[in-house]
């Protein structure tokens, strides 16, 4: 078994102590971990917020029974830094939320995550379904958020499905393409008043190297403000390889410099393309340096263990990307990737909070692949939160 490090075996020193404690709870599980997120925030130069308190609750109980290890690796999951989630909550208070984070991450000297989720016909009304309800609403939240990040320092995941599944992709529009319009209005209202902030990088959305094509999704970009953004994101609560997303990115981030060159996205490379072609290809016709890209950010949060390959032919919908089982935590979040387009491995996705009720193409009530009732969308899912612990790659307790 691979060594735990000194500082995790302390947490588990501290979580059996507790257990002789009559009066113990997750409280005390918080003040035996208070500090153990500073290291992480150090070493990344990222954000660690305030966790779930459920993490709190499961790793208790995991500890009350004498499985210290997976207690410990629960809460050295929740103490990773990872975005912080605003979606739904009034202008007021989003401004007073997003202030009192961009201010504790100002003391902390760490960068804060900033995962907005609130246009409207957010997911496309399906599992995480809500958001505004108009771009008049919506342009006064982005307004709120503005006002509360200031002129601190944040790195802004802006509307994840936002460009990837527009409403005119969901039948949800009408024949004038009225709300998909709308939704690019609000895309690039939230660019032009996030970006021109002091210390704001604002990223736009991809989806992830399965879903779009990057002759399909660079168009999408550019319609929603990419030349005025830092640049993009992919992979957001999904679960393709680091490998997969570093190469999107660089292939979406050349596409786009060759079309502000003059060039047309349909000629790209995309990612179905032999990697030695495309290759010969960039090097032939996108001659920006990498200064004058767009860069980009990607999520690790669960793709230790890659995508889910469902059974072939076992569901008529498999949902591979909802809540799939056996999956990992992924590479530790850091600001030095080596690559100089890529600017940071994230943890968008909160890990251990479920995709939403997966059916998979039956009548339910049950997650045929689990055999249980899953979560609501949002909601903690323990069994998943220890199946991401224990098959972590790299582990979560290497190291020491």
């Amino acid at each position: 078994m691979r060594r735990i490090s000194t500082g995790l075996a302390a947490l588990m020193v501290g979580l059996a102590s507790l257990l002789s404690a009559p009066t113990a709870g997750a409280a005390d599980v918080v003040d035996v971990v208070a500090d153990a997120a500073e290291p992480e925030r150090r070493r990344s130069g990222l954000y660690v917020p305030d966790a779930n308190p459920a993490a709190y609750r499961q790793a208790f109980e995991l500890a009350r029974t004498g499985q210290l290890r997976d207690a410990a690796g629960i809460l050295a999951m929740a103490h990773t830094p990872q975005a912080v989630w605003y979606g739904d909550q009034t202008p007021v208070q989003v401004e007073r939320q997003i202030r009192d984070v961009a201010r504790d991450a100002d003391r902390h000297n760490a960068l804060p995550v900033f995962a907005l989720y609130n246009v409207p016909g957010r997911d496309c009304s399906n599992y995480s379904g809500g958001g505004a309800s108009n771009t008049a609403e919506y342009k006064a939240w982005i307004d709120a958020i503005a006002r509360g990040i200031g002129s601190r320092d944040a790195l802004v995941v802006l509307e994840p499905d936002s460009l990837a599944l527009v409403p005119a992709d969901c039948g949800q529009d009408d024949a004038q393409g009225t709300l998909t319009a709308a939704r690019y209005t609000e895309v690039n209202y939230a660019v032009d008043k996030l970006e021109p902030l002091r210390g704001t990088r604002v990223y736009l959305d991809t989806g992830h190297p399965g879903w779009h094509t990057v002759n399909s999704i660079v168009p999408r970009l550019l319609k929603g403000g990419i030349a005025r953004a830092t640049g993009f994101y992919t992979n957001t609560s999904n679960y393709q390889t680091d490998d997969a997303n570093s190469w999107y990115g660089k292939l979406i981030s050349s596409c786009l410099a060759y079309v502000d060159g003059g060039g047309d996205a349909a000629a790209c490379p995309n990612q179905g393309w032999p990697r030695a072609d495309a290759q010969a290809w960039l090097e032939e016709n996108v001659r920006v340096p990498t200064s004058r890209m767009k860069h980009f950010v990607t999520d690790s949060s669960r793709n230790g263990q890659g995508p889910w390959t469902p059974p072939p032919g076992k569901y008529t919908d498999p949902q591979d990307w909802c809540n799939p089982p056996d999956r990992g935590l992924g590479t530790r979040p850091t600001l030095r990737t080596g690559d100089p387009l890529h600017d940071a491995r994230l943890w968008i996705k909160i890990p251990g909070e479920s995709d939403g009720l997966c059916l998979r193409g039956t009548e339910g009530p049950e997650d045929p692949e689990r055999g249980m009732v899953d979560p609501d969308a949002g909601d903690w899912f323990p069994e998943q939160a220890l199946e991401l612990v224990r098959l972590a790659n790299p582990p979560i307790l290497g190291g020491g």
